[in-house]
């Protein structure tokens, strides 16, 4: 039999299969990319074991869960165990503390299926621990630099062509802005953080020690940024990245009219997906409102109706870059020339997408 282990770095590096044994509501809250939930008990059950503890002690709440999870029941979820033990011989399980659920399920594998499966010692807690300090660690040990720039200057676009970058973008599942939200949703506070985790831990596995990400406010979307991170990001180097009027404009009307409906009518269907996309977009103008005033809103708005509707006849998004325009120069602009003073004195290289490149993959190179 393989011994349960405590190394949770390698368990990371490699991808390594896990089974959470969990139940839902808390897997739900957060978990690890790729692990598979196979409770030991059902929320219902775990509310009732864990009442029956607080009230008669732990003898009393194991006897209650042998009581709830026995017969056929019992049997289904060894299966189920036993066929992802058999799938993945390589793997581990784990519970919450690494405690008595996962011991439980270790020793029904054994002797119902006849199965040695090692478990994560310190569990999911442990797990997670190990993932903060990763990110941690990375802020005090390695150097950062970040890319800012004009709304629809293609900062994500750098940040996807770099080896050394942390897409905080792509792993929020949001593309940052008032318009930011995606088809398909965020992920929770903690996948978030854990799956950023992962990836500085594999960078540096590789030999990393230097960074860029996305100049970014404190929340991407909902998922908000480890606060070690974002407040060393207030200070880090930036290389500022610009680009004509127009093409800012275009690279827009691609990704928050072409690929967003795209999105919509990919994951609802065709029309379902539409009437969705047009809520989406009408929702993120109105989300700013205030900040626009009453007069501008109105006049984005209608423009905005009249292209949705030019694109529900014919498919042609043409008119999208009306509103578009309108918000950049009126709205986006003078709010980054204002944020741009502020952090002047950080900037240390400004330039178009394959200047910014260039210096970026110079500069790892130091």
């Amino acid at each position: 039999m393989r011994d349960n282990t405590e190394h949770y770095r390698e368990l990371f590096l490699n991808d390594t299969p896990m089974m959470d044994a969990r139940a839902p509501v808390e897997f739900a809250k957060g978990a690890f990319p790729g692990v598979r939930n196979l409770p030991l008990m059902n929320n219902s059950e775990r509310e009732q074991v864990g009442t029956c503890y607080k009230r008669k002690g732990q003898q009393a709440a194991i006897e209650l869960g042998n009581e709830l999870v026995s017969g056929v029941l019992k049997a289904e979820r060894i299966a189920t165990w036993a066929a992802f033990a058999q799938a993945h011989p390589e793997g581990y399980l784990y519970c919450f503390r690494g405690g008595l659920r996962s011991q439980i399920v270790q020793q029904w594998l054994k002797s119902e299926a006849g199965i040695d499966y090692p478990r994560v010692i310190g569990g999911y807690k442990a797990l997670r621990s190990f993932l903060l300090e990763t990110t941690e660690q990375a802020v005090e040990q390695c150097a950062f630099v970040s890319v800012g720039g004009l709304t629809g200057t293609g900062k994500t676009e750098v940040i996807a062509q770099l080896g050394n970058s942390l897409d905080l973008e792509g792993h929020a599942n949001h593309r940052g802005s008032s318009f930011g939200k995606r088809a398909t949703g965020q992920p929770s506070q903690i996948d978030f953080e854990n799956a950023l985790a992962i990836d500085i831990l594999k960078k540096r596995a590789s030999g990393l020690e230097q960074f860029v990400l996305e100049d970014e406010s404190r929340t991407v979307g909902r998922c908000g940024l480890p606060l070690a991170l974002y407040l060393h990001m207030q200070e880090n180097p930036l290389v500022w990245l610009e680009d004509s009027l127009e093409g800012r404009v275009e690279r827009i009307l691609d990704d928050y009219v072409v690929k967003l409906c795209a999105e919509f009518l990919a994951v609802e269907g065709q029309e379902h997906g539409f009437v969705l996309f047009t809520e989406r977009l009408q929702q993120s103008l109105a989300n700013i409102l205030k900040r626009l005033g009453g007069d501008r809103y109105q006049r984005l708005a209608a423009i905005m109706d009249e292209a949705l509707a030019e694109q529900a006849r014919s498919g042609a998004v043409d008119l999208h870059r009306g509103w578009i325009e309108g918000l950049l120069k009126e709205y986006y602009d003078p709010m980054y020339a204002f944020q741009r003073a502020s952090k002047e004195s950080r900037i240390e290289f400004c330039g178009e997408q394959g200047a910014v490149l260039e210096y970026l993959q110079q500069r790892a190179s130091r």
